[in-house]
């Protein structure tokens, strides 16, 4: 949604209504995609260097560079033009080496975080967690910029988001507790969640929200809330149609996470040529349906034409040896 809105907006020239729903989803939305990444690092953390290896590096080092080829490969006519072939093939490597890519950089990062706390797990947590957290409040993206620091994304990107990753892993059996507890007493958890979106909206449109301080207790409360509304659609889903078709999604959510980039940028440019729908906001919102819908459409073709490697790892891109895995050898999915 905020590649989406921020893409409209930007070419539009204006400002929309769901923008307003990405300033209020700004304080939480990677910090609960990082927390909750973390909560599964315990199933591998402790396992051999190579399963670990292979589930956690390799894994998304495969689909990085996969996709951000394909990505280089859509459009490097536009970067080729505005810098050069050199400079785009400069800018691919650094991308694959010390500078994730745009979209990308949250896989890119991912097996980052997974090595920092396998080679970190002999040191006391909290003593691990107290500095990812001083990271996050120190705010250093102020002072590294492209013009001073290689690899500015990943320094920036790793102090700010590192503390819920690793609270995550540390905190998972406090967090699956709680996530039973909303499960057993749903209308509490609904009035939890008002008051959250309550506060979370009002330090947002105050301009506080990204107070040091503020802003890490805003990002764990909103990671908090994603997984109890998580929890509920869960078991929501039981009896409601609609909410099983979010279960699927989240699911599948990596397919979205690599593929969104084409059929959102297809469609951002098909509404601004067209000019059939005047409204920025419900320009933004069909193009976040196309960035959500279109990319399992392009892995319902990837599996009927041949072309799983797109969204599950082949077997040559692995390390870990069929007797380490519970699962047979062959295709890994992407989730």
């Amino acid at each position: 949604m905020m590649h989406s809105v921020e893409g409209v907006e930007r070419l539009a020239g204006a400002h929309g209504w769901l923008g307003t729903v990405v300033d209020f989803a700004r304080p939480f939305r990677m910090p609960d995609f990082f927390l909750i990444s973390g909560l599964f690092l315990a199933r591998v953390i402790d396992r051999p260097g190579r399963v670990f290896y292979d589930r956690r590096v390799v894994h998304f080092f495969y689909f990085y560079v996969l996709w951000l080829t394909i990505q280089f490969a859509v459009k490097a006519p536009g970067f080729v033009a505005d810098q050069g072939l050199a400079a785009t093939v400069e800018r691919y490597l650094a991308a694959i080496l010390y500078d994730p890519f745009g979209t990308l950089w949250f896989i890119w990062i991912l097996p980052v975080f997974a090595v920092t706390v396998r080679l970190t797990r002999k040191v006391p947590p909290a003593i691990i967690f107290a500095i990812a957290a001083g990271l996050e409040i120190s705010n250093i993206q102020a002072g590294v910029t492209p013009e001073n620091v290689l690899g500015y994304t990943a320094l920036n990107e790793f102090a700010a988001r590192f503390v819920y990753f690793y609270a995550g892993y540390w905190a998972a059996p406090l967090i699956f507790r709680i996530a039973g507890h909303v499960a057993d007493r749903p209308l509490a958890a609904v009035a939890g969640l008002l008051v959250w979106g309550l506060v979370n909206g009002t330090l947002v449109f105050s301009g506080l929200a990204t107070l040091p301080v503020v802003s890490l207790l805003l990002g764990f409360a909103g990671a908090g809330a994603i997984i109890a509304a998580a929890t509920l659609v869960t078991r929501l889903g039981a009896r409601f149609t609609p909410a099983r078709a979010f279960q699927f999604l989240g699911a599948n959510s990596i397919v979205i996470y690599l593929a969104f980039f084409l059929p959102m940028g297809a469609m951002r440019t098909v509404l601004l040529k067209t000019g059939v729908i005047d409204d920025v906001g419900t320009m933004s919102a069909l193009v976040t349906l196309a960035g959500v819908t279109g990319p399992l459409v392009i892995w319902w073709f990837a599996r009927r034409f041949g072309l799983n490697f797109l969204f599950s790892r082949p077997r040559w891109a692995r390390i870990e040896r069929p007797a380490d895995r519970r699962q047979p050898a062959g295709m890994q999915p992407a989730e």
